[in-house]
């Protein structure tokens, strides 16, 4: 079996896709009193994969602060507080790639910066891109399925509280996970 290998620009559908906001998600989850996973996620956010003819591919996303959901309305609450997004002084989280590489047949790595609470940071996603596939109504459609770990703590949100029996509420390692389904015009 051979396999050709091609710029990444190549390997990128070109085009303008995004994100289809009834079929999208952007999750983050963080260890929660030493010994759950607890999940939350932005209710309102864009993303945009780019990619002109020979240039190279860019992704850009935001998520609006305030829209950070989980199943408690009080931990919402505490979420866009000076202790965790401090979602009045930072209403937005971005990103915005510098880098984006084919690994394989679905393999995707993006190099790009988060911006979150006005700190802006490296963080590598890393994941799969399917299709171009076309949808019912003959709209092309792509798929990105990416993730990220980031240390809550690199970005200022250190609120935590010992429990009694040893540990903390709140493990530092954020999981970021976005599974997207984008809509686009392909060039």
């Amino acid at each position: 079996m051979s396999t050709t290998t091609t710029s990444p620009t190549t390997e990128i559908p070109t085009g303008t896709w995004t994100s289809d906001r009834i079929h999208s998600t952007f999750t983050f989850s963080v260890r929660h009193m030493v010994v759950a996973t607890y999940r939350g996620g932005f209710q309102d956010f864009d993303v945009t994969l780019e990619t002109g003819d020979g240039g190279e591919p860019v992704l850009t996303g935001a998520a609006r602060a305030v829209s950070a959901k989980t199943q408690d309305p009080n931990l919402d609450a505490h979420l866009q507080s000076p202790d965790f997004f401090d979602a009045s002084r930072y209403p937005e989280v971005t990103y915005r790639s510098t880098r984006i590489v084919r690994e394989g047949e679905e393999g995707i790595r993006i190099e790009g910066e988060l911006t979150l609470r006005g700190v802006t940071r490296p963080v590598e996603l890393t994941g799969s891109i399917l299709g171009p596939a076309t949808s019912l109504d003959g709209s092309p459609k792509l798929g990105l399925e990416l993730e990220a770990r980031i240390d809550r703590r690199d970005f200022g949100i250190t609120w935590n509280a010992p429990l009694p029996g040893g540990g903390l509420v709140l493990g530092d390692e954020v999981r970021l996970s976005a599974e997207l389904e984008m809509g686009g015009v392909e060039r």
